[in-house]
């Protein structure tokens, strides 16, 4: 898959059979995949590889989880750390925090919701490599042709995604119609100015934007987003 191409995983797991099988459904996702059989070869590891983010077992002979994810996390480099224990015993996972661990899951774990806590830690701290970018409000995810304002997905046609994108973009900009209609529409787009006018006019809709506060008219000239 695209979507994740250039996100480096790691596992780590002093159990073979789970780590070849997360290794086989991540590659399959697309991801870039290492895996280590013990925390000290995970350590040196993270050091060469740099993964975006380490699934890392707590249960391990020699260096555990706990002392693997300290030591990760002090070679300075951002990755996101999801602890996996089979106990579901909050002093763990309180430990595991403290220790600069971002997400905790418990054995035994579905592949979806790993892949899904994968995908959360992503967002939160490398949403470029997911397409995502963020201006105040709003979130433009630009692999799914999504936008969210205020955490909440836009239900927006193709075109209304463009423009709004576009205008997002350019927030603080005055755009004038014609310069909407070449970057949405394209320069062989033979219809009058008044179409923007109508797509504006369901966006703010979809924005509950009624006092124009958002999306600003100014006569003669064109629109603006202000953001706050």
């Amino acid at each position: 898959m695209n979507t994740v191409k250039g996100i480096r995983i790691m596992l780590v797991d002093d159990e073979p059979h789970i780590l070849q099988f997360l290794d086989i459904g991540l590659t399959n996702e697309g991801f870039e995949v290492r895996t280590a059989p013990d925390g000290m070869s995970a350590v040196t590891l993270a050091q060469e590889f740099q993964p975006h983010v380490v699934i890392l077992d707590v249960m391990m002979p020699g260096v555990d989880g706990f002392e693997a994810c300290r030591m990760i996390k002090k070679l300075g480099f951002n990755v996101a750390i999801i602890m996996l224990t089979a106990k579901d015993e909050i002093d763990d996972r309180v430990k595991g925090l403290t220790l600069g661990a971002d997400d905790y899951m418990v054995k035994p774990f579905s592949f979806d919701e790993l892949l899904a806590r994968i995908q959360a830690r992503l967002r939160n701290q490398f949403p470029s490599l997911l397409g995502e970018v963020v201006h105040g409000p709003f979130q433009i995810d630009d692999l799914r042709k999504e936008i969210s304002y205020q955490q909440k997905v836009l239900e927006l046609s193709p075109t209304e995604y463009e423009l709004l994108k576009f205008m997002v973009l350019n927030h603080g900009i005055v755009l004038s119609k014609s310069k909407i209609l070449d970057k949405v529409w394209s320069y062989d787009f033979g219809g009058e100015e008044n179409i923007v006018e109508v797509y504006i006019r369901s966006i703010r809709e979809k924005l509950n934007d009624k006092e124009h506060r958002l999306i600003r008219t100014l006569r003669g000239a064109g629109y603006r987003i202000d953001l706050p």
